[in-house]
């Protein structure tokens, strides 16, 4: 609950302070006296814009805090750990304006921007303004409020997970399907690809040393020639150069014995000599091996040019890079069969999926059928409480397609003067009728769901006398298990109040400022005369207000 309210340097207030408790608070005062400015200084620190024409005085900046007491820490945990924010009982939420504009949102002290605040603040606080009763006729609101007497959260959130999941499925396979009808349309055209390359067999490197292959049968004539002068000139000539070397050797041999330095020569030219003889031997080997051969050379280049014309189809330069287009179009019409078994899998899975979301489906729509007619009875009895007793609801329940919420469509239909013509309610209820028919509807949900504090301001538009009685019985009721704040300017409604918090507007020369007080028994006797009227109040309305008090 809010059990502090402090504001400052905010339009005409220049510092207030406002202690509040846990029942039914009544906010009486003058029009004009500033409960719409205390309603928007509240609404800063649930989240609201603000701009810098909220303060007071341009020379300081602006600052709210609400102070809120949690019964149910627990239910606010996921957020403070979302946010790094240690679990307390309490929660303060400042705001804070510039005259420059700047706004900054602390909650207990740590920077937070609107988004989060009022992510927060939704659940602390349920703010009905006279234009929030738009959102009765909003269809969403009007099934949550079924849902809410139903229930069904736990069942509700079953639904969703299964919802999610079989969507999320469902997404999945509808890609897999549109990836297999885009192979198809490549299929055959991939296989006809993969048929040249599987026809050709290429191995790795294998274009290259082909081309290298070519070129040396192409001068297997002049490349024979070359090798028989090269053989012929170090072994089979009438002087080689291998006998040269071996008769150096003799000659060296002679003049070691007179210089033990040309051992050393020596040795090295011997082994000249050996590496020659060996080098004319492998010299004499390959002319042996070399031979101008037509139809090998026929051969090499057929299987060149089609791998040539392959690297032009195929924009690539080398044989790997062909080998690696090859694999990668096996892989693709690997990965057609693979695709097909998925497909099938996931067929049977989304549908298992969808079965499962349908009967879940069908247990909300049940458990909301059955709540409608009890819904449907007493928010009626208490529309005639509230000075309304020609208009009757009735609730409408249609099947629709699967969504997040189910297969329900909700609408509350209202007929305000019992003409058993029922209309949606945005079309036919008036702003007065729709204040009081979201208090009855709140009043029902109040008592199935742990509503945070409420704030109703006036809640009493176009109401007096019984109505407005029955109107502060309501929220009398309502404030025996929770935070009520409602501002009124009913006295009706206004005795019904646990505490009375009058509002009023106080002149010193040209500064107007203003205050809030608690008001004892007496002051209230004498304030709630006053509404019913006027002011000085006459001894007939003290002695209303006084009944009205007492009851």
């Amino acid at each position: 609950m809010l059990s502090k309210l402090e504001i400052q340097n905010y339009i005409l207030i220049d510092h207030l302070v406002i202690d509040l408790s846990k029942g039914l608070s009544v906010i009486t005062g003058e029009t004009g006296a500033g409960k719409s400015i205390i309603m928007g200084a509240l609404g800063l620190i649930l989240g609201d814009r603000a701009d810098s024409s909220v303060c007071r005085n341009a020379e300081k900046k602006c600052f709210i805090e609400g102070t809120f007491t949690l019964s149910n820490k627990e239910n606010y945990a996921a957020f403070f750990e979302a946010n790094d924010i240690v679990s307390s009982d309490e929660v303060i939420i400042r705001r804070e304006i510039s005259a420059q504009g700047k706004s900054r949102a602390f909650i207990n002290d740590t920077p937070f921007n609107l988004t989060e605040l009022r992510q927060l603040t939704s659940q602390l606080v349920d703010l009905h303004q006279q234009f929030d009763t738009l959102t009765l006729g909003d269809t969403d609101f009007q099934r949550t409020v079924i849902d809410a007497l139903a229930n069904i959260q736990k069942d509700l959130a079953a639904y969703q997970l299964a919802f999610n999941n079989w969507k999320e499925n469902e997404k999945q396979l509808n890609g897999y399907l549109a990836q297999k009808a885009e192979f198809e349309k490549i299929e055959s055209y991939n296989k006809h690809l993969l048929s040249e390359f599987t026809e050709l067999n290429l191995q790795e490197g294998e274009l290259e040393q082909l081309e290298q292959e070519l070129k040396f049968l192409e001068n297997a004539v002049q490349i024979k020639a070359q090798l028989d002068t090269s053989v012929q000139a170090l072994d089979s000539s009438d002087n080689p150069i291998v006998q040269q070397l071996k008769q150096l050797s003799h000659s060296l041999e002679s003049i070691v014995k007179w210089q033990p330095a040309f051992e050393e020569v020596l040795t090295r030219l011997k082994a000249a000599q050996i590496e020659l003889v060996d080098i004319a031997s492998e010299l004499s080997t390959w002319q042996d091996k070399i031979e101008f051969d037509d139809q090998k050379i026929t051969t090499i280049q057929e299987r060149l040019s089609v791998g040539y014309n392959l690297q032009k189809k195929h924009k690539v330069q080398t044989t790997d890079e062909l080998i690696a287009i090859q694999r990668q179009l096996e892989n693709d019409l690997e990965a057609v069969l693979n695709l097909e078994e998925v497909i099938t899998q996931l067929t049977k899975q989304v549908k298992q999926e969808q079965e499962k979301v349908i009967s879940l489906a069908n247990n909300l729509s049940e458990k909301r059928t059955l709540q409608i007619a009890p819904f449907t009875k007493n928010v009626n009895q208490l529309l005639h409480q509230v000075g309304m007793p020609n208009a009757k609801i009735k609730v409408s329940i249609e099947k629709v397609s699967l969504n997040i919420f189910g297969a329900d469509k909700i609408d509350i239909l209202f007929d305000a003067n019992n003409t058993n013509k029922f209309e949606p309610i945005r079309k036919v209820a008036s702003g007065g009728e729709l204040s009081r028919l979201m208090l009855c509807i709140k009043s029902l949900v109040a008592k199935s769901v742990d509503l945070p504090t409420m704030i109703f301001d006036e809640i009493d538009t176009g109401i007096s006398g019984e109505p407005a009685k029955q109107v502060g019985l309501l929220l009398q009721n309502l404030g025996q298990s929770r935070q009520i704040l409602c501002i009124t300017h009913q006295p009706q409604i206004a005795a019904k109040g646990h505490t009375h918090l009058y509002v009023y507007k106080e002149q010193k020369g040209t500064n107007t400022q203003t205050h809030m007080s608690t008001l004892n028994q007496e002051q209230r006797v004498q304030h709630i005369a006053r509404m019913i009227g006027g002011d000085p109040p006459t001894k007939s309305a003290l002695d209303n207000a006084t009944e009205l008090l007492a009851k």
